[in-house]
This record gives C-alpha cells, structure tokens and sequence, in this order.
C-alpha cells in the first residue's frame, strides 16, 4: 500500500487530465489502522446482515432504505426532494420540484432493477450501462448518452476544462480502465479483502467518471450492487450515501487527496469508518422498526374493534409509508365509506398523520416510521 500510484497527470491542450494506474493487479496491505478499522467494518456489516436475516418480512422495509437512499443520493448532486416527496406521486408534488423528484424515482428505479438483474447478470459493466440508462431515462440527463460512455471529455467543479477541480481520464482510454476495473472486482488471481476492494473500487469508478452524467450516483449505488453479488450481504440494507452526503467535503477531499498524494490509506479509513456507522446505525434502524410494529399491533388490539383491517393496512404502510382511503378501499377490499372510517382511526389511534391541508384529496403519512428512517443519523 505504501507504494501505491493512484495515476499521472497528462498534458492536453489547455489543461491536465488523470490518467489513473489500472487496479487489477497484486496489493499488499500492511497498515495496522486500516487492518485495524477492516475489522471492525467486517464486525459491523456481520452483524447487520444477520440482523436483516431474522426481520420478517424484511422485503417490506427494505423499499424504505432504498427511498432513503435514493433522497440522499441524489442530495450530494444538489437535488432537494425529501423522503415524503419521494413517496408522493408525481401529480401531487409541486410543479418547481419535478424535476428533482424524477431523479430520485429513477435511482429508485435503477437500485430495484440492478438489484433483480443480478440474479441473471454479474456485476459488469453490462450491468453499469444498464442501470445508468435507466437512471437517465426522461429526466435533465436524458441528453447525455443514457447507457453509453462518454466520448468527449469531462471535468468535475468549475464551469469550463480551464478551471475544474479535477479533469477524468481522456475518453479514448475508457473502455481498457473499466475492462481493468471489471477484472479487478471479479479477480481470483489478485486478493484484496471485500470492503477495501469495493471502497478502492469505488474510487476507481468515480476517478474514471465514464459517464457524462450520473457518475457519483452510479458510483454510490455500485457499493451495494457490489456486497450483494459478492454474498457479503444477503440483502441489500447498507447504503454509505447518506454518509456521504453529512461528511460531502471529507468524501471529495479524500476522493481528491488519492489523485494528488496517492493517499489511499485515507481513503480507505473514511470508507471503512463510513461502513462501521452505517451498518451500526442499519441495526439500530431494524431493532427500532421492530418494536413500533411489535407496541403499534399491541395498541391496535388493545384499543380498535377494527384491529384485522387496521393491521392489514399496516403492514403495507411497511412498505411504502403514504396512503389515501382510495388506497386502502383498495387494499382490504372495502367501500369507500368503510374506508374513510378507518383512516378516522387510524388518526386517532395517532397512526397517520395528515399532510395535505386539504378538503379533498387528503394523503396520510405512517410519521413514526418515516422519522425513524430520518433518526438514524443522530
């Protein structure tokens, strides 16, 4: 690790662009705070993945850390649509905000289609291409090559080549860096412990920027495609952009510090440290969702002659925590009327909570549980 060479700066025209080293090759880890830190990550993520394993129902939550994902995600690129807004649907989110909430259903989109896709593609860069078609598809990108690497150069920070932060690779050396970076994450020849191989390949991807657009939310949602395939976690529950996004300058700072004094032992110790709280908070997220379900069902049969609908209409707020009476009418299969009668006292049972102010059209919100997702960060 100490002689690692992140890359050379190459001179263009009116500007230096990186060229990084390729990844697949032999590493030797000798640092005892790294090995120190890979401990405890792998501790942590142990421990939350067995957690995962003993949630019933765990698919019911998991759409939950995927929106809560989605919302942080694209808030490091500077979209401001929250976790009730991305549960919304379009129609009801204001004209001013579309454009972000498009975004943050299409990482949505992208995270859930990856995820099913691995059951019949590896991690590849088949599956790159894929998931960034579908994470630009429709919205301010929709322009910048969906699904395709770019052919043209690119810069990060500032408003021209002539002043950015950092200048990526030339486009013409794309396909040999990802085809280094493809061998490198499936590579038999080469060991490199899993957390450090996803966090170097990580830096990697986001350093190679092939894309035009979409390179940090693509990047970000490669960590949990890569723990997933590898079986590191049997289901998709950690995700470090909400991390990312409470220590965004550390997160650019180290991701720039790589490039320019090949520091990659601090790179690495911000990306285990980042897995060590989030998996530790994921536990804590788990042991807070069982207890409101295990206390609301409890005061449900306590206190509501309508305790079977109720809970029905419950475990489906698990899943996506925003309904309506049509949406409940629907659910369990009942008139309108009936409906509204439960919503009524599912209010007072202090369930939903109201968000709309209106008359007409009125949406409710399952608070409890979407604050716990918004709690876990403290």
């Amino acid at each position: 690790m100490k002689q690692f060479k992140a890359g050379h700066w190459i001179k263009q025209k009116d500007y230096k662009s990186f060229q990084p080293e390729f990844i697949h090759r032999f590493w030797l880890i000798d640092d005892m705070e790294v090995l120190k830190l890979l401990s405890q990550a792998d501790r942590q993520l142990g421990r939350l993945d067995m957690f995962s394993e003993h949630v019933p129902n765990i698919d019911m939550f998991i759409s939950m850390h995927v929106v809560k994902e989605a919302t942080q995600s694209n808030k490091i690129e500077g979209t401001q649509t929250n976790i009730e807004e991305a549960l919304m649907s379009r129609e009801d989110i204001d004209l001013d905000k579309r454009d972000d909430w498009d975004e943050v259903i299409n990482y949505i989109s992208a995270m859930n289609q990856a995820i099913q896709s691995l059951e019949k593609v590896p991690f590849s860069t088949r599956l790159i291409k894929q998931t960034h078609q579908t994470l630009l598809q429709g919205v301010r990108g929709k322009h910048k090559l969906p699904g395709e690497f770019r052919r043209s150069q690119n810069w990060i920070g500032g408003a021209t080549l002539n002043d950015a932060t950092f200048i990526p690779p030339v486009s013409a050396s794309i396909g040999e860096l990802m085809g280094d970076l493809e061998n490198f994450v499936h590579s038999e020849e080469y060991y490199l412990p899993d957390l450090l191989k996803v966090a170097l390949m990580h830096y990697q991807f986001e350093t190679i920027h092939p894309f035009l657009d979409g390179n940090g939310r693509v990047g970000r949602l490669l960590i949990t495609l890569y723990l997933v395939e590898k079986g590191i976690l049997k289901q998709p529950v950690l995700y470090l952009s909400d991390f990312f996004e409470q220590h965004r300058d550390l997160y650019y700072d180290n991701l720039m510090r790589v490039r320019t004094h090949d520091d990659i032992k601090q790179w690495f110790k911000f990306f285990l440290t980042g897995v060590i709280e989030t998996a530790r908070k994921g536990v804590e997220t788990f042991d807070r969702i069982l207890l409101l379900k295990s206390q609301l069902e409890k005061d449900v049969n306590e206190k509501s002659k309508r305790s079977a609908q109720i809970i029905k209409v419950l475990d489906s707020l698990y899943k996506r925590p925003i309904t309506n009476a049509q949406m409940i009418a629907e659910l369990i299969d009942t008139s309108l009327v009936t409906a509204y009668k439960i919503v009524e006292e599912m209010e007072r049972l202090k369930i939903l909570r109201e968000i709309t102010g209106e008359k007409r059209g009125k949406m409710y919100l399952f608070h409890d549980y979407i604050r716990l997702f918004k709690d876990d960060r403290q």
